[in-house]
């Protein structure tokens, strides 16, 4: 098992950087579960930098079942499902986009 500890402290991070004493009350970030098996990670864009930048859908489907991951952005919502042993890659490749929009906006 991969150590995903980092990724998820980037997300915690990211998090409380959006907090702002009201962004936290109507919007934030869910995780859950599905049935295939897999994970579901939503993360709403709405009141932040991240609302208006584009972000390329991302579908990966690896050799077995459980190896897939797909990451959109619908309706300043980006979502993210996955398999059972992914979730780090999502939440990585959530960051990956979230740390690029930040540079490119200092710029």
């Amino acid at each position: 098992m991969r150590d995903q500890r980092e990724p998820l402290k980037a997300l915690q991070d990211w998090y409380a950087s959006q907090c702002d004493g009201e962004w936290e009350h109507q919007y934030g970030i869910k995780i859950g579960t599905l049935d295939n098996p897999g994970w579901t990670l939503r993360i709403d864009l709405s009141s932040t930098d991240l609302a208006v930048r584009p972000f390329t859908e991302v579908k990966v489907q690896g050799d077995d079942d459980d190896d897939w991951c797909h990451c959109r952005v619908r309706r300043e919502v980006f979502e993210a499902f996955c398999g059972p042993n992914h979730l780090g890659d999502v939440i990585s490749i959530f960051l990956a986009w979230a740390i690029t929009a930040a540079r490119e906006a200092q710029h």
